[in-house]
């Protein structure tokens, strides 16, 4: 069973600016009856896109439950394929003149920064390879931004959800971390007194720069959102 994919319609946006990204699709929230997504909110599980595009397929959906199932149940299996799928993705984008990147947690929130296999994190044992995810967990974002063991090839945006509090999200950038904000239609110049840069242009999260809003376009269910995870304009 393959683990890592090589980009979806939004990750191979990447490839225009020398980058190739591998991601990790699991069955998001609790729906393979492990939760990988602690931290989720009711709207930003009904606005998931795990179902978007090709997710929308049984035996792609089959496919993402048994990953996730592996990972709980013989961590130690996952984590030697995971490995050995890495340098194998890392060898094939460069042998196409890309620079490999990977973002673990394309349907899922885990903690990659402090699960070991053979006593390292896939983290450390690719200090020169750049990782990137989303999180909703605060505590988790701050120790990103503060926490001088974070690893530094490991860089997370904090994503809104309609449970967010804009002193929250504000903290978060006036720490120079950046914040992702699904909005309606189109996208302000500013949110929060902060400037709002097109996140759709490429999933390349850690070229963003910081503290500024990583603006996307609602998309799938999202667009029937009536939670408040949809900014509206």
């Amino acid at each position: 069973m393959k683990l890592l994919n090589q980009g979806n319609s939004k990750t191979v946006k990447g490839e225009k600016f020398g980058f190739r990204t591998f991601g990790l699709h699991l069955s998001p929230a609790d729906k393979s009856g492990f939760n990988v997504c602690k931290w989720a909110s009711k709207g930003c599980k009904a606005a998931c896109l795990d179902t978007a595009g090709r997710g929308a397929m049984s035996n792609v959906q089959k496919a993402r439950a048994n990953k996730t199932l592996l990972f709980f149940k013989d961590r130690e299996k996952f984590m030697r394929e995971l490995v050995k799928e890495i340098k194998s993705a890392i060898k094939s984008a460069e042998k196409k003149g890309l620079i490999p990147c990977f973002r673990l947690n394309l349907t899922s929130d885990l903690p990659w920064e402090s699960i070991k296999h053979e006593g390292q994190t896939v983290l450390d044992m690719f200090p020169d390879v750049q990782f990137y995810d989303y999180t909703k967990g605060f505590d988790r974002m701050m120790k990103s931004l503060q926490n001088s063991n974070w690893p530094k090839n490991y860089h997370l945006t904090f994503s809104r959800s309609e449970v967010s509090k804009d002193d929250t999200l504000k903290y978060v950038l006036s720490f120079g971390g950046n914040v992702a904000v699904v909005f309606r239609g189109s996208l302000p110049s500013h949110y929060l007194g902060a400037q709002v840069i097109d996140g759709d242009e490429s999933d390349l999260r850690f070229k963003d720069g910081s503290g500024k809003i990583v603006g996307l376009v609602e998309k799938g269910l999202a667009k029937k959102d009536a939670s408040g995870f949809v900014v509206e304009g």
